[in-house]
């Protein structure tokens, strides 16, 4: 694990120089926004801008990518189940069938069925990309200052960025005790059974475990020992006013939930429907 994983990294871009409060709020309005809708031409125009906005923030794939891979590995197999439980779905949502070719009893491929998928894999294209980018772009400190500063508790403010901050901890405590079991020769590479390497990475995870809760007392205890809690306000050494990139970022985003609102509305369905 030579590369951090989903943890921030500070660099100039446009996307890291907004407040965390604007980067949350344009995640939560975009996350609803896309999935309200079920339009292709909004979802296609998100997933452009979204695309956009990570060669913008020029954050490097191998922060992302084993994340990616996952997530792509998660996304696969809910295609498949959603063409082994449901394969007409395309056709009851829109009112038509044109069939490419049958399989077997129930199963056939329709046109419906498969833009219908379409449309949910542009939903997680449009998605996955943003929540990425507001993970690798945010400071924890800065993050938990600003959702403070929008009227969020204190104590909840600081649990998030702990929990934002405790990522490369782990990442840190596997590596060295992958490291550790290696030297053993539990061996975790590319060169055992795949079984054989789960199963060592399974016996990985309880050390791992346990060094957690570890740091949890520990963390636990020094902000006790702190004080952390007694007053009902504190201050941020890490506090970011709005300027007026932050003003511009959100003005966009009520823009887009609102374009792609009215479209929906305007369309009398949450479907794009290209066969009628």
């Amino acid at each position: 694990m030579k590369a951090k994983m989903l943890t921030y990294s500070p660099i100039d871009s446009p996307i890291h120089r907004l407040a965390g409060a604007t980067k949350l709020i344009f995640f939560v309005l975009w996350s609803v926004t896309s999935m309200i809708t079920y339009d292709t031409r909004v979802l296609l125009a998100m997933f452009a801008f979204g695309i956009m906005m990570f060669v913008l923030s020029k954050v490097r794939f191998q922060d992302y990518s084993f994340v990616l891979y996952l997530i792509l590995f998660f996304f696969l197999l809910n295609h498949a189940a959603i063409f082994l439980f449901s394969p007409l779905e395309g056709v009851k949502v829109y009112g038509t069938m044109h069939e490419l070719f049958p399989i077997a009893g129930r199963y056939t491929v329709t046109q419906e069925q498969l833009f219908y998928q379409f449309n949910i894999m542009l939903k997680y294209a449009t998605v996955v990309p943003i929540a990425l980018l507001f993970i690798l772009t945010t400071d924890p400190s800065e993050f938990a200052a600003s959702l403070n500063r929008i009227g969020v508790s204190y104590k909840i403010a600081y649990a998030v960025a702990l929990a934002m901050r405790y990522i490369p901890d782990i990442q840190r405590d596997y590596e060295n005790i992958s490291f550790s079991a290696q030297a053993r020769g539990i061996d975790t590479s590319r060169k055992e059974k795949l079984f054989k390497r789960l199963k060592n990475v399974v016996s990985i995870l309880m050390p791992l475990v346990l060094a957690s809760v570890e740091r949890i007392e520990v963390i636990s205890a020094a902000m006790e020992l702190r004080g952390f809690g007694r007053r009902k306000r504190r201050t941020w050494y890490s506090a970011r006013p709005f300027t007026g990139r932050d003003y511009t970022a959100l003005g966009f985003i009520l823009v887009v939930a609102a374009a792609a609102i009215a479209i929906t509305i305007g369309n009398g369905s949450r479907f794009y429907n290209p066969f009628v």
